[in-house]
């Protein structure tokens, strides 16, 4: 734990270092904001390139919150700890991405994202495919709480219900990642937007199904 603890603190401030680095070196104007059609719609100061890491480290100490919180909430072992950890590691690892892509944008002055060698939406579900797999491994051993896993008023009704909603949600979770990442490896742009939007919003709904017919079951 403690060593992950030391790669999230790292992760939480390199954003950071490389933008204070990387800023003497940004063009005085930077493209500051992209329409749906991948075209600059504003541009802005090269300082506001130090925004998006500012918001990674205000994450970054939101989730070790919600971390001491979860661990609070167990009564043994440190399961739900450890699972908001590598959520938050693994948010900051997409937070780092992100900000190498715009600085490379914000370097290159780039007016038009699709002139980018990696597409954006197919970086960032990649990313999120990864992170759903990882959470989906996590869930079984997830202890009842308020702060992560599967949770509706009907998986929180008793231990049994929690323990089934966690397993259930773990395998949607894993089967939801994969076809996320086909989705990002096979589309991009707006098509991998939307099939990424559709394979969560069909997870969510089939998960939160679960929940409610199992509660009924066991209530």
């Amino acid at each position: 734990m403690k060593n992950k603890k030391w790669l999230y603190f790292i992760l939480m401030l390199l954003p950071l270092a490389v933008s204070l680095i990387a800023l003497p070196f940004l063009p005085s104007q930077i493209p500051a904001h992209y329409g749906a059609d991948n075209q600059v719609t504003r541009w802005g100061s090269k300082y506001e390139a130090l925004l998006l890491p500012l918001l990674t480290i205000l994450f970054g100490l939101f989730m070790m919150l919600m971390a001491r919180y979860a661990a609070k909430q167990e009564k043994s072992g440190g399961s739900n700890e450890k699972a908001v950890v590598i959520t938050g590691l693994c948010s900051l690892l997409l937070f780092n991405l992100m900000n190498f892509y715009f600085l490379y944008t914000d370097f290159h002055q780039v007016e038009n994202l699709s002139e980018v060698p990696v597409d954006l939406f197919s970086l960032v579900f990649l990313c999120l495919g990864i992170f759903l797999i990882l959470c989906g491994a996590l869930m079984p051993r997830l202890k009842n709480n308020s702060i992560i896993g599967l949770r509706t008023r009907w998986s929180r009704k008793n231990d049994i219900t929690w323990e089934k909603s966690q397993k259930f949600g773990g395998v949607t979770f894993i089967i939801s990642g994969f076809c996320m990442i086909a989705a990002s490896l096979l589309t991009n742009g707006t098509a991998c937007f939307l099939w990424s939007m559709a394979i969560l919003l069909a997870d969510t709904v089939i998960s939160v199904w679960y929940t409610y017919r199992i509660a009924k079951k066991y209530s």
